[in-house]
């Protein structure tokens, strides 16, 4: 039986690794969709914006106050997809390079939004490297189809929302009194994650013990360089509390970072380490678990790669994020479902977030409704 040509054909299209049938999704959603319009192109355009941090935000090698963002849009039919490049420095993109990148895209090529691989492998075979503008397009288009479908993306993958996780909220390195003011303000979270890998370690560690005795997280940014340090370190942490230690060496030792996860007694996790799908294989045996990020990975669809592969690979998951808005933060917290450990409080940390998208309640990671990535309103940027 043919199928009529006022539904939508989605068979060209792969989601999640299956391909979405318009059977399928009637099965899966209950509802008819339209057809892709052999005349209808996606429009892309972007904007730079400047976000601006509540407090300096100080990490092992660093510390700013504002993080450089590119907001884009993919419009298609009427519709519009929500994506977002966050740059903090030390990734080498900024709103220059995002800009050179971005102007090479050319979505007007494709009149079917469904073709998400084909549309994504063309972005980032575009130029080497600028993995959060590449992200930038494919959070948008996230958005777009899903937004088309009518679903958000935990439920076209299938997941359960009521498995998300606690998100820490971090603490940067800085002053003990801004410390405990930090802590304050963190009341509503079950999980803290503090910014480690200076001299001032131990007192970060006992200023904020000083004050609440809840779970720790921490995250050292490579700032430990001798295995045996760190191995003490480790001990005298995991006494105080601290339950994952967050790439604690260089990403470039990789025998001393796997001698330390043996000899652990905390969660070793790979993050600057962890950029992309080959780097999952290489975390095997290295560390316990991985931390995925959309500005490293270049976007969702790669993200939803990496969380299979570390899972077959029994490597513990871990969400992580930027200073972002809560456009990227609802994005990366559509695969929520399948972490252990959630830190997902980019949007958190800033004061002009122009979005309204998923939101934290006692602690947790809470997935809304809402279509594509789940953003709920978008005001003027």
């Amino acid at each position: 039986m043919k199928q009529n040509r006022r539904n939508f054909i989605i068979t060209s299209g792969l989601i999640g690794g299956a391909v979405l049938t318009p059977s399928l999704f009637n099965n899966a959603f209950g509802k008819n969709i339209n057809i892709i319009g052999e005349n209808k192109k996606m429009k892309f355009t972007f904007k730079p914006y400047t976000l601006q941090l509540k407090h300096v935000f100080t990490i092992a090698t660093s510390s700013r106050s504002t993080t450089p963002v590119m907001l884009t849009q993919i419009e298609y039919d009427g519709i519009i997809g929500y994506g977002e490049a966050s740059m903090p420095p030390y990734l080498g993109e900024s709103h220059e390079t995002a800009s050179k990148f971005l102007s090479k895209v050319d979505l007007s090529q494709f009149n079917d939004p469904f073709k998400m691989d084909e549309i994504l492998e063309y972005i980032d075979g575009i130029d080497e490297k600028n993995t959060a503008a590449k992200a930038a397009v494919d959070i948008a288009l996230h958005d777009l189809v899903g937004k088309i479908i009518g679903q958000p993306w935990y439920k076209i993958w299938g997941y359960d929302k009521s498995k998300t996780p606690n998100t820490s909220f971090t603490i940067g390195i800085d002053t003990p009194e801004v410390v405990k003011q930090k802590v304050k303000e963190a009341t509503a979270y079950n999980i803290l994650k503090v910014k480690l890998g200076r001299e001032t370690d131990k007192e970060m560690i006992e200023t904020i013990r000083s004050v609440t005795d809840k779970p720790l997280v921490v995250d050292v940014n490579q700032g430990w360089t001798d295995k045996h340090f760190a191995l003490d370190m480790i001990y005298w942490l995991n006494e105080r509390g601290v339950k994952m230690v967050e790439q604690p060496m260089p990403k470039t030792q990789l025998d001393d970072n796997a001698w330390l996860t043996e000899k652990s007694p905390l969660p070793t996790f790979g993050d600057e380490s962890v950029q992309r799908i080959p780097d999952v294989i290489k975390a095997h045996g290295i560390y316990s678990g991985i931390n995925i990020k959309l500005m490293k990975c270049t976007g969702l669809r790669e993200a939803h790669k990496m969380v299979d592969l570390a899972k077959s690979l029994n490597l513990q998951v871990m969400l992580g994020c930027m200073t972002e808005t809560s456009c990227a933060i609802s994005a990366i917290s559509q695969l929520a479902p399948e972490a252990v450990w959630g830190d997902i409080d980019g949007n958190l940390l800033i004061s002009n977030d122009p979005f309204d998208g998923i939101i934290i309640v006692d602690g947790k990671v809470t997935l809304n409704e809402a279509p594509g990535i789940g953003l709920t309103a978008v005001r003027s940027f």
